[in-house]
């Protein structure tokens, strides 16, 4: 090493450090990189992609040949700063300390902290670009590599710690793809984004959040006279409509009000028709998924469904716009819709039904309700007081002010939402 001129042996230092920084850098950058997009790029034809995935697929291997470069360029860097510190200072104590406080300063700035930050803020393009070196060098030495790790396997095994569920490690639960699409930014339209996280939601709740309660459900009384029905007929707002006979459990089927429309018009229409024209009524327990009620529509070419209770008992309907509208929001059509009115007054409160549903009222007003118990503001009230309440009274649920405007028949008709006010900071 004497015999090296002290340029050449300066020269030697910068590539070594140079070399330390590009694997530091490898490192990072293959570490950090983005499976995902590395993924898509590869199935776009990025050659250095898929040479990435597949040095990711062996991640013991790629710390190995990393680490194995990186460690002796800096072992031959420490060697090579003090001897250059001992030709021009001489041997004294002083001059290996400073030597040594030297070389880990070098390393540090230039082939460990600069590197890695690069790496990590650049990783999937950098990723692509070191992958070519890399894969030829473990192919070069995957004999050495193979021996160190036999060494790496054995003490893992030792500590239990045989590194599986790699691929478990890679996958994203729901929670996970929810969270990645709400930090989307500006890669997602807005809208998009809504119906996404909306997806998402649908696995977690069932149609009895989403359905039409039996009070608020339109549907035809047989029992009722022939001039009534046609004239409801007339005028109701929806296509298909449940027809029962004088009480609402004894449901007879569904109606397509299309149908009857051309015999109720020229007055032919009478009891007998009607029953004819009647389909088989469609049953769904209040238990079931809105994900799978959606599947079970299509594969049953049903839109509309009765939902009954583990008694058999009936309590409203589902439809499909109902499913498809907790996707993408409510249509705009001429029904009449409760929830138009769901705003904030001047005065800070809104004043709205006891039957309307607390996913709605938390969308719309910006609430946090409790979803885990009753489905409706009624239901909510009467399990927090374990009575039925008179008008005037007051209480708060959640941390939200609601007052029971009007309270009959046994439910609460009208309730008033006051505005939660925001917590003070400490």
């Amino acid at each position: 090493m004497d015999s090296i001129p002290l340029s050449a042996q300066s020269a030697i230092l910068i590539l070594l450090l140079a070399l330390s920084g590009f694997f530091s850098m490898a490192e990072t950058a293959m570490m950090a990189a983005n499976r995902f997009r590395l993924r898509s790029a590869a199935n776009q034809g990025s050659r250095g992609a898929r040479m990435a995935l597949d040095l990711l697929g062996q991640t013991d291997k790629l710390l190995g040949v990393i680490l194995l470069f990186n460690n002796l360029v800096n072992a031959a860097s420490a060697t090579l700063v003090s001897v250059i510190t001992i030709h021009l200072f001489g041997n004294e104590e002083w001059v290996l300390g400073v030597s040594t406080l030297g070389v880990t300063f070098l390393i540090l700035v230039f082939s460990e902290i600069t590197p890695k930050v690069m790496g990590a803020k650049h990783a999937n393009a950098l990723a692509c670009f070191v992958s070519y070196p890399l894969t030829g060098l473990l192919k070069g030495l995957y004999f050495v590599v193979w021996f160190v790790n036999l060494f790496v396997t054995g003490l893992l095994r030792l500590l239990r710690l045989n590194g599986e569920g790699n691929q478990e490690n890679q996958t994203l639960s729901s929670e996970e793809l929810r969270t990645l699409v709400l930090e989307a930014g500006a890669f997602i339209p807005p809208k998009h984004k809504s119906i996404l996280v909306n997806l998402f939601d649908l696995e977690s709740i069932t149609v009895e959040d989403v359905m039409t309660a039996r009070q608020q459900m339109e549907a035809i009384d047989i029992s009722d006279p022939i001039d009534q029905i046609r004239h409801q007929l007339a005028t109701c707002y929806h296509t298909r409509l449940p027809v029962f006979d004088e009480d609402t459990n004894a449901v007879i089927g569904v109606l397509h009000v299309r149908r009857v429309l051309s015999e109720s018009l020229e007055g032919r229409l009478d009891k007998a028709t009607l029953q004819e024209m009647v389909a088989k009524p469609y049953f769904i327990p209040a238990s079931t998924p809105v994900y799978s009620q959606l599947q079970f529509f299509q594969e049953n070419r049903e839109r509309l469904g009765l939902v009954v209770d583990e008694y058999g008992e009936l309590l409203g309907l589902v439809t499909l716009e109902d499913i498809i509208e907790e996707l993408i929001g409510k249509f705009t059509t001429s029904t009449h819709d409760a929830t138009e009115r769901l705003t904030w007054n001047e005065e800070g409160c809104v004043l709205t039904d006891g039957s309307q549903h607390l996913r709605e009222l938390n969308r719309k007003l910006g609430l946090n309700f409790p979803l885990d118990g009753p489905k409706t503001l009624n239901g909510l009230i009467l399990e927090h007081l374990q009575d039925i309440p008179e008008a005037g009274l007051s209480l708060k649920i959640a941390g939200i002010p609601v007052e029971v405007v009007q309270a009959e028949d046994r439910r609460i008709r009208n309730v008033r939402i006051f505005r939660p006010r925001p917590v003070q900071g400490s």
